[in-house]
């Protein structure tokens, strides 16, 4: 079911709030700190400086992506790998998170460029401030397992702390 409200409203959150959202990373010191180790989780750390929207990602969301580890992932290449429905929540977010500092969390549907099946991705992401103005965008990507509870419903959805 598609909600009424505007997407932002479900989906994002006040900054303050960030440590909540990044606890699958948070959870285990050790492998927070592990480039391999999270990418054996399915998750993954990113970045977007918003100047040159240049990305930075861990070897977690290449594979996530699909995409060689050393490769250089132009923004407008990883947006086309969304969904279509995916791709419109996703944007509609990102513009809501840079107008209003605000982070969010969406699940999307992605497409790898290896050829790999259709999966199902959530996506934190959390803007950072300097001088009170957003420079960039970072978070983590983190793939959910088939099968999930997430997984019933086919759009974008909110990330379920319960």
């Amino acid at each position: 079911m598609r909600a009424t409200e505007p997407l932002p409203l479900y989906h994002s959150w006040p900054l303050y709030d960030l440590h909540v959202h990044l606890s699958p990373v948070t959870l285990d010191n050790r492998s927070a700190k592990s480039d391999q180790a999270l990418a054996e989780r399915g998750i993954g750390l990113w970045h977007c400086d918003l100047r040159d929207d240049r990305l930075s990602w861990t070897s977690g969301v290449y594979d996530l992506f699909g995409l060689d580890r050393d490769m250089t992932v132009p923004r407008p290449l990883a947006v086309s790998l969304y969904a279509p429905d995916s791709r419109e929540a996703m944007e509609q977010l990102r513009s809501y998170a840079i107008c209003y500092r605000r982070g969010f969390t969406l699940d999307v549907d992605i497409r790898p460029l290896n050829g790999g099946d259709e999966r199902t991705m959530r996506l934190v992401a959390a803007p950072v401030l300097h001088d009170d103005r957003v420079v960039a965008l970072h978070g983590i990507k983190q793939l959910l397992p088939q099968g999930s509870a997430f997984l019933e419903r086919r759009e974008p959805t909110i990330f379920s702390r319960s």
